[in-house]
């Protein structure tokens, strides 16, 4: 079958120490560390293998992500951008949606023909995190398109337990191939949940909530944030595109960081009160948690969403006095929060398909990837088959 390969060269920095679970499994910890010259192509690939707890499915739809785009772009050394768990070779993409083309032995809660989205993160279930109830933090985890082969190609085979069906979502629209897209989104959308309402806890509604960066990840909060009855919904963006689709899902007042004082808008809106909810989607905390610091109403939250291998330095004492409470959130698993979203986007109280503003097919993906670089897009689909 056809897929997107990435290949890199392990070659660590000289001032990063390899664990040696690194150098016994060839995964890096912080693939920004490690992986250097990243080279991204369409070829050959094995066809997929089916264990007996597996189901075989057709991509229909695979959305680019910010994370694929990290791997595309380097730094000036030559490494790639993204900071996180890391195993190349491999086939790129984990936000998609297809129709299951054939089962396992053991398979019993999906059959041919019925259409799927996947979970990204692949927690074994065994492993003291994930007895804990902590998937998305498994000792032993492997991730779609990050250590193993992911869904920019033709097929993928994944355990039933990483599926969810998409019928509702079918529904709800009317049309297949629309419901292959909106299902994709299930993925970057419940990233969003996991961090708003089950790290942080969410608001009330009627609570003043601001979201730093509008690419898929942030334009998901924003639809999640009206959903959830958000008294007023900030945001704030670089792209003047993402900025009129933050709009279009649901921001009232959308401004671009660099002509504005976020904290300033903030507190004016707020009327020296200072906004509820705040959420870093942008991938740059050292810029935007200064300015969250001077808008935390009494009891604010702030949740960080977006990847950055940044240390930033943190006033506490504002969030002791503000009685506010900051948390970092990964992954997307356990918790209701894949069924919770398609849920949401069936009964119509969250539809983003208004951010798929381009489409491409998998000889194209390349091309899709390099055009994510701009920043103007909401979200990029890719159809695989």
């Amino acid at each position: 079958m056809k897929g997107l390969v990435l290949e890199a060269k392990w070659d660590p920095r000289p001032e990063y120490a390899l664990s040696e679970w690194e150098k016994q499994t060839g995964k890096a910890i912080s693939g920004n560390m490690v992986w250097r010259h990243p080279k991204l192509g369409v070829r050959q690939w094995e066809d997929p293998k089916l264990g007996p707890n597996d189901v075989l499915i057709a991509v229909k739809a695979c959305g680019v992500c910010g994370s694929d785009m990290h791997f595309y772009e380097t730094d000036s050394d030559g490494y790639i951008l993204y900071p996180g768990l890391t195993k190349f070779p491999t086939i790129l993409g984990h936000e998609f949606s297809g129709k299951v083309v054939e089962v396992g032995k053991n398979v019993t809660s999906l059959k041919v023909g019925d259409m799927v989205t996947v979970e990204e993160m692949i927690w074994c279930g065994r492993c003291i995190p994930c007895r804990n109830g902590f998937f998305n933090h498994c000792a032993n985890l492997e991730e779609l398109g990050f250590t193993i082969p992911g869904a920019f190609a033709e097929y993928i085979a994944v355990d039933e337990k990483f599926c969810w069906k998409i019928d509702a979502i079918a529904e709800r629209f009317g049309d297949e191939k629309k419901a292959y897209e909106v299902g994709a989104l299930t993925e970057p959308s419940a990233v969003s949940y996991n961090a708003m309402f089950n790290r942080a806890g969410g608001f009330k509604p009627g609570h003043y909530v601001s979201v730093f960066g509008a690419g898929p990840i942030g334009l998901a909060a924003i639809g999640l944030a009206k959903a959830a009855g958000a008294g007023m919904i900030v945001a704030f963006e670089v792209s003047p595109q993402r900025r009129e689709l933050a709009k279009l899902v649901g921001a009232e007042y959308v401004y671009d960081p660099r002509e504005v004082k976020p904290s300033e808008v903030m507190m004016e809106l707020s009327k020296g009160e200072g906004f509820n909810f705040h959420v870093e989607a942008a991938g740059a905390p050292e810029l935007v948690l200064p300015e969250v610091e001077k808008a935390l109403a009494i009891n604010a939250k702030v949740t960080l969403i977006g990847r950055a291998a940044q240390k930033v330095p943190m006033y506490f004492e504002l969030f002791q006095i503000r009685r506010s409470q900051i948390f970092g959130s990964q992954g997307h698993s356990c918790d209701e929060n894949f069924p919770n979203v398609i849920r949401m986007v069936a009964a119509g109280r969250l539809d983003l398909s208004p951010i798929i503003t381009a489409r491409y097919k998998l000889d194209d993906v390349v091309q899709a990837i390099d055009k994510s670089r701009d920043r103007s897009d909401g979200k990029i689909m890719v159809s695989p088959s």
